[in-house]
């Protein structure tokens, strides 16, 4: 595992795990939440959000947090690795509501209320979105581990196994 991507519905626990998994294994993580917005809630063009991910691939390892359906297939033939979250809609909802008012790592502002736009996007994303991830998951699957995570207890326990054999090495 040195080079890898955590994709998955918003709200569904990426971002935590990615955090996690960068404690145990070193890897540097980057967000795309983070490279794409600015403070103001503008974000950059879509020439310097790709400059900076290619600059990203050149490095000999990373974790890539986020999903940007439109640079998946070009993350997935640059990964070794593959984390997607599957998770039921309403947990997904939920974790979203839970993160409300908090700071958070990915994102330079602190959101205050779901907008309705966002939680339309959170509800879409099992039939708009996850249907094209598995369908480029099966075209990458050659030389890339794919875990799909249906439970956050489920991430949790990798990451526990995962921390449990570095501390053994």
């Amino acid at each position: 595992m040195q080079k890898v991507i955590v994709i998955g519905c918003p709200g569904s626990g990426k971002t935590t795990f990615a955090q996690k998994l960068t404690k145990i294994t070193g890897i540097p993580l980057y967000y795309l939440d983070a490279i794409w917005h600015k403070p103001d809630k503008t974000h950059i063009d879509r020439e310097s959000f790709d400059r900076r991910i290619s600059e990203i691939f050149e490095m000999p390892q990373w974790i890539i947090d986020g999903n940007y359906n439109r640079t998946i297939e070009l993350r997935l033939q640059k990964c070794d690795t593959v984390f997607l979250f599957d998770l039921p809609t309403e947990i997904c909802v939920q974790g979203a509501i839970e993160r409300l008012g908090k700071e958070r790592y990915d994102l330079p502002w602190i959101d205050t209320e779901l907008s309705p736009e966002f939680r339309q996007s959170i509800e879409d994303f099992p039939h708009s979105s996850l249907p094209k991830i598995y369908e480029l998951l099966e075209q990458y699957k050659h030389n890339r581990q794919i875990i799909v995570f249906t439970s956050r207890q489920e991430a949790d326990r990798y990451l526990q196994d995962l921390a449990d054999k570095e501390t053994c090495e």
